[in-house]
């Protein structure tokens, strides 16, 4: 599972799900509903050998990205700057996603009454697209800095903003410091890209940023965060750095490494109380029961839980919006100050 990558990876080889190397009882609610809410094969082979096959079918540069959405085998893709963001199947736009993406429906392990939640990060809209399939009862709000992202998600990705999935075009940490709403639950998703590949915005991954999400979460939300990297391997540094910065600001933090990518979701919570995977077993079987999650693979994600630190924690820095090394991270090089 936490598989370590012992080359050093192209910058440009980089995607937003970066695959492994070869070889290698809270507040439940029975009368609720279904409520919910959290807090977004690509990689080398997609970009290095699909690419050659892919019919791109749309092509264009914002102020932000290069954006490009291409067809391969039934899946359609969505990249910025050559880098792989979204993934959807054509014949069923619920299916054919990241595996990562799966890892946001498990806040409702944490909490059961989730009514809204603030997504930080649009792209292909695939876990937008999931909650509103799954979740019904569910108010949904994203923040997305670039316009032509939104634009894209419309036209090629099947997803259209509604009463209760709403759109906000703007940058997420601007959009929680003006906004006076209260979240069950926020997932952030959002990445950009320079010389080392993608990487996350530095203003979106400090302390100060994750006290203003918190700021914003009800007594038990949730706060749900995609890195890329491996805990002892790859990027293993910028993990470390993420789990100490959101150990100064939230009592309970856990991994879930994926399995098919080297991406990791961090769960942290306002509520102090601890878990473990037996607990969370439980929960979990209760959840499926009730018809509350239909994910199929809801309970198969759990093995992928992680309560401990990342190996890095010890050596990794505090990230503050006054010092965030995430290129020195990128590279390894950075270290606790």
């Amino acid at each position: 599972m936490n598989r370590e990558l012992r080359t050093n990876p192209s910058p440009r080889t980089e995607a937003k799900e970066r695959p492994p190397p070869p070889n290698s009882l809270l507040r439940w609610g029975r009368g609720s509903g279904l409520l919910a809410g959290t807090l977004l094969v690509a990689g080398v082979v997609l970009l290095a050998s699909g690419a050659a096959r892919a019919a791109v079918i749309f092509e264009t540069t914002s102020t932000y990205h290069h954006i490009q959405v291409s067809d391969d085998n039934g899946i359609r893709t969505l990249s910025f700057d050559r880098t792989s963001e979204s993934r959807m199947s054509l014949a069923n736009p619920l299916l054919g996603h990241f595996e990562y993406t799966e890892m946001f429906h498990l806040p409702w392990l944490w909490y059961g009454k989730i009514t809204n939640v603030l997504m930080i990060g649009l792209g292909g809209a695939s876990t937008q697209r999931a909650f509103e399939h799954d979740y019904p009862a569910v108010q949904l709000e994203t923040a997305e800095l670039d316009p032509a992202v939104l634009r894209v998600a419309k036209d090629y990705f099947h997803f259209e903003e509604s009463p209760r999935q709403r759109v906000f075009v703007e940058d997420g940490r601007v959009y929680l410091r003006r906004t006076g709403k209260q979240f069950d639950a926020i997932l952030v998703d959002a990445y950009a890209e320079n010389r080392y590949g993608a990487f996350i915005p530095q203003h979106l991954l400090t302390r100060e940023f994750f006290a203003l999400a918190a700021s914003h979460l009800g007594t038990n939300g949730v706060l749900a965060y995609n890195v890329m990297g491996s805990l002892d391997g790859w990027q293993a540094d910028l993990l470390g750095a993420t789990y100490k910065t959101l150990k100064t600001v939230f009592p309970q933090v856990y991994l879930f490494p994926c399995r098919s990518s080297m991406n990791v979701v961090f769960i942290a919570t306002k509520s102090s109380e601890p878990t473990d995977l037996s607990l969370l077993w439980t929960r979990a079987e209760f959840l499926v029961r009730e018809g509350r999650v239909t994910l199929p693979t809801f309970r198969l994600r759990l093995n992928s839980f992680h309560a401990g630190a990342p190996p890095a924690t010890a050596r990794a820095p505090l990230l503050t919006d006054d010092f965030a090394p995430l290129e020195g991270l990128l590279q390894g090089t950075a270290r606790q100050n």
